[in-house]
């Protein structure tokens, strides 16, 4: 059974950090792809990173450069270090992976992120 933990979210002010976690168990870790989404109420989820087993990522063009996504295969986890945060990365955050061979998308149950003064 495939689940994903997310933690590390909470109330930031602009211009600040934070680092969120998301440990899988159930899946050989080292194979799979994963990716951080978002969503913001009355949005659509969107992708936020993305990071292959071999260490290549990928990001979304609104948080290049601030945020960056990685993973620990030895521990099974895959973070999200996000700087310079803004209003409007206010959102709850959604760790990802998919299945190999069923390509079935499974979810953590999200980490919220308030970006406020």
């Amino acid at each position: 059974q495939v689940q994903l933990v997310e933690s590390g979210g909470g109330l930031v002010q602009p211009g600040g950090s934070l680092r969120l976690a998301c440990t899988a168990t159930g899946i050989s870790f080292s194979f799979y792809d994963m990716a951080w989404y978002r969503q913001a109420p009355g949005k659509q989820r969107e992708l936020v990173a993305a990071i292959t087993p071999g260490g290549n990522t990928n990001y979304a063009d609104s948080v290049k450069g601030r945020f960056t996504i990685s993973r620990d295969n030895a521990k099974s986890t895959v973070y999200l270090q996000m700087n310079s945060l803004k209003p409007e990365d206010t959102a709850v955050y959604y760790c990802n992976t998919r299945g190999l061979l069923t390509k079935l998308d499974y979810w953590g149950q999200g980490t919220q992120v308030t970006v406020s003064s």
